[in-house]
């Protein structure tokens, strides 16, 4: 029997239980064995080469590159890319018309951002129909995620999409589980929480840490978890994106329908037909990757406002020496200070170290340390000039009489 049908068999065994407090011990070691062998089905099969789906970048020089992957069914995605970036999709009146990945670039708050126009996605892509994994697995490279979905259609599309991503482990508009787990070699299981737990108990965590075969761990709850949680956590191999539900074709439907669309969280509504509402959705666009732009000022001259270093809190950070770590890494052991202009300064300009968190639109200048050569006046020179034997001095001409 392969995964898949050993999967499908678990499922139907779930469909059929009751849920109820004497069989919640038992579900949650399906749910357990489930995920193990999800994580089977995505690892690539021995002596392969890959054969993923290939993707070129742009090489942007020093500019930040920020990506955005367009996932869901056939709707408009090419369209849309066209649109944004005026690079060329091939679009048609039939679905399917995107058989491989397309990049194009968005030039917006002098800043470069890539989007990536994937193929549509079919039910049961994570078990690899219509080349679901590959295309998933780009997507999983992207900052952002950006459902298209066609507004005309049922809500049961973006339930299937969510279900097949969640499959493979992307965990859309999700934070982490505040959960602490660490493998031991010895001291069996250590079992703690900081709250009164209502979805697990200690008998459940000791029961699914069994079925991954640990017997000797460290688990300490901070919030009230559920199972799929701590199977997460344990499974250790869960993406958690941000993603932007875009729904087209808002031209075909009455305006209740759009305001009930559009009043919905992580939600902006389009129409590619009507070239309608794209400034809102490159605002949240922006909003959600939380970039953070910041001009340097060279000494004695003015900011240069035109090539921004744009920073972000998912990638490296906003901090002072992320931005010195950006420009070059050994910059960091050159810098005496910084002065800052903008938000994040309290007076203008503002001295600040390295650790201080920089906000969007700030200015920066550098000030390096000096030589040690040049340190020190008069007789507290460090270094002098001098010969260091007598002998090696120049000898000063004799007086004349």
């Amino acid at each position: 029997m392969g995964i898949i049908e050993r999967i499908k068999e678990i499922e139907a065994e779930m469909a059929r239980t009751q849920k109820n407090k004497a069989t919640e011990y038992h579900l949650g070691q399906l749910k357990a064995k489930i995920a193990k062998l999800r994580t089977q089905l995505l690892e690539p099969p021995k002596g392969s080469s890959g054969g993923g789906m290939v993707l070129k970048l742009q090489n942007l020089a020093t500019d930040v590159l920020r990506s955005l992957g367009f996932q869901g069914l056939p709707v408009g995605k090419s369209t849309l890319l066209t649109m944004l970036t005026g690079t060329h999709s091939e679009a048609a009146s039939y679905e399917f018309t995107t058989l491989t990945c397309i990049p194009g670039i968005i030039h917006y708050n002098d800043t470069k951002i890539q989007l990536l126009d994937l193929p549509g996605i079919i039910e049961g892509a994570s078990e690899g129909k219509g080349r679901g994994r590959q295309v998933i697995a780009v997507a999983k490279s992207s900052d952002i995620v950006l459902m298209v979905l066609d507004a005309s259609k049922s809500e049961g599309h973006r339930q299937i999409l969510t279900k097949e991503l969640e499959a493979v482990g992307l965990r859309l508009n999700k934070r982490p589980p505040q959960i602490y787990f660490k493998k031991k070699k010895t001291g069996g299981i250590s079992f703690n929480s900081t709250l009164t737990l209502t979805h697990v108990d200690e008998k459940l965590c000791y029961q699914i840490l069994h079925e991954y075969k640990i017997h000797n761990a460290e688990l300490l709850f901070r919030e009230d978890a559920t199972v799929d949680d701590l199977i997460d956590v344990i499974e250790g191999n869960r993406k958690y994106m941000k993603c932007v539900y875009v729904y087209n074709k808002i031209d075909v439907i009455g305006i209740d329908d759009v305001d009930k669309l559009a009043r919905q969280p992580n939600s902006v509504v389009i129409s590619c037909n009507l070239k309608l509402n794209f400034d809102r959705l490159l605002a949240k666009m922006w909003e959600e990757m939380g970039l953070v732009r910041v001009y340097t000022k060279p000494q004695g001259q003015q900011p240069d406002f035109g090539d921004p270093v744009v920073l972000s809190a998912d990638r490296g950070g906003c901090s002072v020496g992320d931005f010195c770590n950006h420009i070059h890494r050994s910059l960091m052991k050159e810098v005496k200070y910084v002065l800052v202009w903008g938000t994040s300064a309290r007076h203008y300009p503002q001295h600040c170290g390295l650790s201080h968190v920089l906000n969007d639109e700030d200015v920066v200048q550098i000030v390096k340390k000096k030589d040690k050569e040049g340190e020190g006046r008069g007789r507290f020179k460090s270094h002098s000039t001098a010969p260091a034997r007598i002998s090696d001095r120049e000898k000063k001409a004799p007086l004349k009489q």
